[in-house]
């Protein structure tokens, strides 16, 4: 299974707004991510105080990762919460070796 990690900081003055990119990426980003090849799940860490929020969604082989980067779908789902987002984040790709004590659908 593969990973992709996104890293992203919420504007200061938009860190009231933060909810409303949560409930985006809960009701409108992960039901969309379900439709793509290979998807297996995804988490949102976000730490209220500072804004820092990770994405991590997770594929069942490397090119179903990389095919939802080039059909558009990540921009796609950025685009949702680039307003309250303070630049593009970072990304990073990671192969999964050990999972324990969490079940993903």
């Amino acid at each position: 299974m593969y990973a992709r990690v996104m890293i992203g900081q919420v504007k200061p003055e938009k860190l009231g707004e933060a909810d409303s990119a949560i409930r985006a990426y809960q009701d409108s980003i992960v039901p969309v991510a379900r439709q793509q090849k290979g998807f297996k799940g995804a988490l949102l860490l976000t730490n209220p105080h500072t804004g820092k929020a990770i994405s991590i969604t997770l594929w069942e082989t490397e090119s179903d990762m990389m095919e939802s980067e080039t059909n558009e779908y990540c921009q796609e789902q950025i685009a949702r919460i680039a307003s309250v987002l303070a630049g593009p984040g970072i990304v990073d790709h990671y192969q999964l070796t050990v999972q324990a004590g969490v079940q993903l659908d």
